[in-house]
């Protein structure tokens, strides 16, 4: 797990100053008031997380990582994964969401656990203590919930929040259901504030109204002051949103994206990028991360700051031998390592872009069977344009199977050409890879 430098070890002369040095701030509360609250006794702050699919996103991950800047200065985190508010999900810009099934939230809930817990400290003397909404609204009656908590909503400022009026305004409206979330995010402010003395709540820059429910409701039923902030909403070059409704997300689950795609991810983040990603996703401290800007300035072409960016964030999500094993699997495609010490799942996910579409426009890997010639297989590949194009190139010495030359032009695939009895990689000088698949 990543190490988390103290801020004042950092250079800075207050935890929030940091965090706005990084770009992890961007509303909030009253800023003195919010950094009287830092710098004082530990506080207990939250951050909620709702199971509406089966991984968080690098969106969520900006979250968690504000939380372990806060956890590593001594305050006390709590993760609510939202078994009930996950039910139905918080309103999105555009379109109503599906509503999953009970048991599908329940199993997603247990996934975003234990994902939160390879991220913040989950031992010790300061470990995060996990909540779910669930356990204090199931038993719930309508009528309690309208006349405990309901009444002290006025509906004006709730059409207010900001994307409960764009969606007024928009084809699709509004069901009550998700338009009822603020409500019930705003109670579960109430309830931790109430049961565990929590007195700051994080999020995203769009879930600002729904955070400020939670501050209006405290101040309204118990008269104390509370403390919310958000972060920005993280965006790729065109400004679009890295975000699972967005239909781009960058899983942090394995088995959704690979460690090594993941890896390829931070790694192909165009220099522009670099000063911005580099203070919001790494703990680096603030020297290290000018000096990498620098270099970025000043020697682009080693992309120094992308490779550590890259192993940061990877290793901090998938540990430092998940993030090695693809840093090797990317060397060994063009020739500077072992490709038969890449352990399979590695090795596809590094294989997955040299897919070749099919006659139905689907795209697969291209296949092949021991006894058939290099040359044919690497047509089929999408190297070659014809055989004798193929051959020629061989004649040439710009042929490689598995990293090693081929000579002959009529060289036949073996059994063991195929890595981990799937694959044969084959290279047409430095860096045009295809790849085939045994049938």
């Amino acid at each position: 797990m990543a190490h988390v430098i103290d801020f004042k070890e950092a250079g800075f002369d207050t935890l929030l100053d940091e965090l706005q040095w990084r770009g992890l701030i961007s509303q909030s509360t009253d800023r003195e008031r919010l950094a009287d609250a830092l710098n004082g006794e530990p506080i207990t702050y939250y951050c909620g997380f709702d199971p509406t699919a089966p991984s968080l996103h690098i969106g969520n991950l900006v979250q968690l990582i504000n939380m372990r800047h806060l956890q590593a200065a001594g305050h006390h985190p709590i993760a609510l994964v939202g078994g009930a508010t996950g039910l139905i999900g918080d309103p999105r810009q555009s379109g109503e969401r599906t509503l999953n099934p009970k048991d599908v939230v329940a199993r997603w809930a247990e996934r975003l656990r234990a994902q939160i817990g390879g991220i913040l400290q989950t031992e010790g003397d300061n470990p995060v203590r996990f909540v779910s909404n669930y356990d204090w609204t199931a038993d719930m009656t309508v009528i309690d919930f309208l006349r405990d908590v309901g009444k002290n909503f006025r509906l004006g400022t709730m059409l207010a929040k900001d994307t409960v009026a764009r969606r007024l305004s928009s084809e699709d409206g509004i069901s009550f259901t998700e338009f009822s979330y603020q409500v019930l995010q705003g109670n579960d402010y109430l309830h931790l504030f109430d049961e565990y003395g929590c007195t700051l709540q994080l999020g995203g820059n769009d879930q600002w109204g729904n955070l400020t429910s939670g501050l209006d409701l405290i101040h309204k039923v118990r008269g104390v002051d509370v403390n919310v902030f958000t972060s920005p909403i993280i965006t790729d070059a065109q400004g679009k949103k890295f975000g699972k409704s967005e239909g781009n997300a960058v899983w942090i689950d394995g088995t959704m994206l690979s460690p090594y795609r993941f890896y390829q991810f931070w790694f192909n983040r165009p220099d522009a990028e670099m000063e911005s990603l580099l203070k919001a996703f790494t703990f680096l401290p603030k020297a290290e991360i000018e000096r990498l800007i620098e270099q970025t300035r000043t020697n682009p072409g080693v992309r120094e700051a992308q490779r550590a960016l890259a192993w940061e964030v990877t290793s901090l999500v998938h540990g430092e031998a998940a993030t090695q094993a693809a840093i090797d699997a990317s060397s060994a495609l063009f020739g500077h390592g072992d490709l038969a010490a890449i352990d399979e799942d590695t090795l596809q996910a590094a294989l997955d872009g040299l897919k070749v579409e099919s006659e139905d426009g689907s795209k697969a890997f291209a296949g092949a069977r021991p006894g058939e010639r290099v040359a044919e297989a690497g047509v089929r590949a999408g190297l070659f344009k014809s055989i004798s194009e193929a051959r020629k190139t061989i004649r040439s010495g710009g042929v490689y199977l598995n990293n090693t030359r081929v000579d002959d032009e009529e060289q036949l695939l073996g059994d063991g050409d195929f890595l981990h009895g799937r694959f044969a990689l084959i290279r047409r000088g430095k860096r045009s890879l295809g790849v085939v698949e045994t049938r």
